[in-house]
């Protein structure tokens, strides 16, 4: 899939320049880190995710100690009481990897912290990016943090209609 993307980056890019279109590059990392108002998101967010990565941490030795207690006193336990504290254990086992869930899972509390605090800032970095690319009258900008990925395009070149039509495929069809 990566061949496939940077391919079509190429291919873009060599399409543009061969058109004599006007291209251009951004680091949103480096944007990123000049605004003050994400490194403040950033570091609110760092702080929740290590004091609830601290929560979880105490609660998982909660449950080893008991687990020690059991393992010191098991010999002299019934087995309806042996039972009794397994099942405490492992109950107490799924409410932690519920509650690690919840605050780190894909749709958890973090990932809502992080869309609530550093989405709207992401959203002014992209409209900055696409004002700032037509005034330069740009035809496409790339960022170059992390992997390369596309940040604007002129809608008049999208050849996605195109490409359908060329494969046989239309709106029409489904």
């Amino acid at each position: 899939m990566k061949k496939l993307v940077l391919s079509a980056v190429i291919i873009l890019l060599v399409s543009a320049v061969s058109f004599a279109q006007k291209i251009g590059y951004v680091d949103t990392e480096y944007i990123l880190s000049n605004i003050p108002e994400y490194k403040a998101a950033q570091a609110e967010i760092d702080k929740v995710s290590v004091d609830w990565q601290k929560e979880i941490e105490a609660k998982y030795a909660e449950i080893d100690k008991l687990y020690k207690i059991y393992q010191a006193e098991s010999v002299l336990l019934t087995d309806d009481m042996k039972k009794k504290r397994e099942n405490e254990i492992i109950n107490k086992e799924k409410e932690v990897k519920e509650l690690q869930k919840q605050r780190f899972g894909v749709d958890g509390e973090l990932f809502t912290k992080r869309m609530e605090l550093v989405k709207p800032i992401q959203d002014k970095v992209y409209n900055a990016v696409k004002t700032v690319a037509e005034k330069s009258g740009l035809a496409f900008i790339f960022d170059k943090a992390g992997q390369v990925s596309l940040l604007y395009s002129n809608n008049k070149y999208d050849k996605s209609e195109d490409v359908l039509n060329l494969l046989g495929y239309n709106k029409s069809k489904k």
